[in-house]
C-alpha cells in the first residue's frame, strides 16, 4: 500500500491544521496510509526555535513526502532523514511556503543543505509576493495535463502571489496574475511539475486557510499526488 508521509506546520497559513483534511482526502481518494506530522513547535519568526516531527525514520518507506512547513529548524537525525528519503529519488509535493521550508542554522552540518533545498528539490526558492492585501486570478496552461484535468481554466484565490522561477525542465501547469498587488506586478507560475532525473516533484505556491477549502485546489493536489507516486505510468 502506497505511505504518504505529511509534514504540515509553519507560523503563518496554520498548516498544521489546514492540511490536515486534505491530506486525509488524499490518501482516501488514493486508498494511501497516512503519517501525518506536525512539529513540536509551530512558531518559526523571530528567533527560529528548533523544533521536530518526532523522527523521520518513517520517510525510509515513504513512496511520497505532503510538505507545507516554513522555517523549520530540526534535529540533524531528522535533516538526515529527509536528505536520505530525496536523494533516493523520493517524491515530493510541496506547498506555499515549502520554498522557505528550512531556516539555516550557522556552522550546522545541514546549514549548505538547508539554505539550498528549495532551489535544489523543489526547482525554486522564495524571493518575494505581491503584497497581503492583494489576491491571485489563476489560468489553467497546460489543460491536457492529468494534473489539472478537470479545474476550471480561471479562477480565483485569496493568496497572494509569490514570484517564482521554476527551472527549464519543469511544466507549467498554473499561472497567476495579482490583483490589486502591492507592488508592480510580475506574472508568474503558480504550480509546475518537474520530473528530476526520475524523482517526481510537483509545487504550487497556492495554500492559504481558504485555498485549502477549495474544491479545485483539494482535486489539483489529489491529481498531483497521483501523478507523483506514478499511478499515471
Amino acid at each position: 500500500m502506497t505511505t504518504i508521509v505529511t509534514l504540515a506546520g509553519e507560523g503563518e497559513y496554520e498548516s498544521d491544521v489546514t492540511m490536515r483534511p486534505v491530506a486525509e482526502t488524499i490518501a482516501r481518494e488514493l486508498g494511501a496510509t497516512l503519517d501525518y506530522r506536525t512539529p513540536s513547535i509551530i512558531e518559526d519568526t523571530p528567533d527560529f526555535p528548533e523544533s521536530s516531527f518526532g523522527g523521520l525514520d518513517v520517510l525510509a518507506d515513504a513512496d511520497l513526502l505532503l510538505l507545507y512547513t516554513r522555517f523549520r529548524v530540526l534535529p540533524d537525525d531528522e535533516v538526515a532523514a529527509l536528505a536520505a528519503y530525496l536523494e533516493r529519488g523520493g517524491a515530493v509535493v510541496a506547498l506555499r511556503t515549502s520554498n522557505h521550508a528550512f531556516h539555516p542554522v550557522a556552522a550546522s552540518p545541514w546549514e549548505d543543505w538547508t539554505a539550498g533545498f528549495a532551489d535544489r528539490y523543489l526547482g525554486s526558492a522564495w524571493s518575494t509576493h505581491h503584497g497581503h492585501s492583494s489576491r491571485t486570478r489563476v489560468e489553467v496552461v497546460a489543460p491536457d495535463d492529468p494534473i489539472t484535468e478537470g479545474l476550471p481554466p480561471v479562477f480565483e484565490v485569496d493568496s497572494w502571489l509569490y514570484v517564482n522561477e521554476p527551472p527549464a525542465a519543469a511544466r507549467v501547469l498554473l499561472a497567476g496574475d495579482p490583483i490589486d498587488p502591492e507592488i508592480p506586478p510580475q506574472p508568474s507560475p503558480v504550480a509546475w511539475s518537474w520530473d528530476d532525473d526520475g524523482r517526481r516533484v510537483f509545487y504550487t505556491s497556492l495554500g492559504s486557510q481558504s485555498d485549502l477549502e477549495r474544491s479545485e485546489v483539494v482535486r489539483l493536489l489529489t491529481q498531483a499526488v497521483r501523478w507523483a507516486i506514478g499511478e499515471d505510468r
